[in-house]
């Protein structure tokens, strides 16, 4: 026994070294039953009860070569699960909806420290896969349903401001119908029915439920936090009556129309508008041709529609060929959260919505239970009915309701082109996973290897603001 003991000092270095890290660790997460598992890192350092490394003694190759391997993935798999779940891990960028801020193409390393990581919901699962392994694998689930914590967050060194760029999981993708999952479930069961969708797999796909952290990662910008009151007014976000400043990155569709040239491709790629987000307007769609001969268009000429910044812009308003700009109308009343009610709100012109804040209480009536129905029902697991005119929560008659949880409103920059909360509501704070910090690469989808795919100038980017 005492030989085992007999250690050079490294070995006592290290293992103090990494006991001193499994400690602090271990105080962070506020777990204490995972100290049983010190003398582990002791044994592997010192005393050596468990032959950590026997086929280090084998004299057979090829088993030597297989253990080599088999060690090196299970360590590595091990540190990246333990890196992806407390530290940071990474998103790629994969839709306009947060353009000119965050392009598509981009790369980002999301911190998780930053907000602070959550205990996971699901602790058994493929480290660096979301929640369905790829095609080639196999597909299915890549992680086990059971067990299942309760949502704890630990400590971060910051909190969700407005202005912040957030990822998060999709609130609205609890349920999900995997062929088609934009609009979601929800919107999908309203207009057309859950039965049809639960039918038609054929179109639908299966559909299946996923725990809060296994739902797909959003990124967008916080425009409104706990307690705040949001409004939008053409476009323009007001929160608590204030008007907010907008961001450089912001950009809203116009359309533009030429004197009967064409917008050269060196033109777009100066204004910095993708291919996927341009287009030239047909006679394909009468109630479209209507609508701009009312706005002044002239429909004999090439008319465009793609967003903007206000930059981008002013410099195309100098090319002596473009003859008319005009912002999209807003054509979305009675089709934004929630889809329940109509409240004449639209994608421009929105609320005025109260945005909860944990321990807040709030009067509930059949006219405001629409907006506050998934966070009672879903989001925070009540039950939840209305009999005779009459709310009841957990089988009790109600007239308000007090928040369990901080609830965030995400919206994205490229304004007309983002799914964000004004169609599918509030994020709650459970879903919050981190805050992008770094453009570590980024690839131009419309451009080749030889052409300036790598968009070198966006590398290190602070991917925050």
């Amino acid at each position: 026994m005492k030989n085992r003991f007999k250690k050079p000092a490294k070995n006592w270095i290290k293992c103090a070294i990494w006991s001193i890290i499994y400690i602090l660790f271990i105080a962070w997460i506020g777990n204490y039953w995972w100290l049983f598992l010190l003398p582990f890192i002791v044994d592997i350092f010192v005393t050596r009860f468990i032959p950590w490394d026997f086929w280090k003694k084998t004299k057979n190759k090829i088993l030597y070569t297989i253990f080599s391997w088999v060690d090196a993935i299970v360590f590595a798999l091990v540190a990246v699960y333990f890196i992806n779940l407390y530290l940071f891990q990474n998103y790629q960028i994969p839709t306009s909806s947060l353009e000119k801020s965050l392009l598509v193409g981009d790369f980002l390393f999301v911190s998780k420290a930053s907000y602070g990581p959550r205990i996971p919901n699901t602790p058994f699962s493929f480290p660096l896969v979301q929640h369905t392994f790829p095609e080639i694998l196999g597909g299915g689930k890549s992680y086990i349903e059971k067990p299942q914590w309760e949502y704890r967050r630990l400590k971060g060194w910051d909190t969700v401001t407005k202005g912040d760029i957030v990822v998060f999981n999709f609130p609205a993708g609890d349920t999900v119908a995997t062929k088609i999952q934009n609009p979601d479930y929800y919107t999908l069961c309203y207009y057309l029915g859950r039965d049809y969708v639960h039918q038609r797999n054929d179109v639908f796909g299966d559909v299946v439920w996923r725990p809060v952290d296994r739902r797909e990662n959003y990124v967008k910008r916080c425009v409104a936090t706990p307690g705040d009151t949001l409004h939008i007014r053409n476009n323009v976000i007001y929160i608590n009556g204030e008007k907010e400043d907008e961001h450089e990155g912001l950009q809203l569709n116009y359309y533009v129309q030429t004197n009967g040239s064409m917008i050269t491709e060196s033109m777009f790629e100066k204004l910095n508008v993708s291919k996927e987000d341009r287009r030239i307007v047909g006679s394909s769609n009468p109630d479209e041709m209507t609508l701009l001969m009312r706005l002044g268009f002239d429909t004999n000429l090439p008319i465009y529609r793609f967003p903007m910044t206000e930059e981008a812009k002013s410099k195309l308003e100098t090319q002596h060929i473009i003859t008319k700009i005009a912002v999209e109308p807003d054509l979305f009343a009675g089709r934004v959260f929630p889809i329940k009610a109509n409240y004449g709100w639209s994608r421009d012109n929105f609320g005025p919505l109260y945005i909860p804040k944990k321990g807040a209480t709030v009067e509930l009536t059949l006219e405001n239970l629409p907006i506050y129905e998934q966070i009672i029902r879903n989001y925070e697991r009540n039950t939840l009915e209305v009999k005779d005119d009459t709310i009841y929560i957990n089988s009790k008659s109600s007239d308000s309701y007090t928040f369990k949880m901080d609830y965030y409103w995400m919206v994205g920059d490229n304004r007309h082109n983002s799914a964000d909360s004004r169609y599918w509501g509030f994020v709650p704070e459970d879903h919050i996973v981190g805050r992008p910090v770094l453009v570590w690469l980024s690839l131009d989808k419309d451009k080749s290897l030889f052409q300036g795919k790598i968009r070198w100038k966006r590398f290190f980017k602070d991917a925050s603001k």
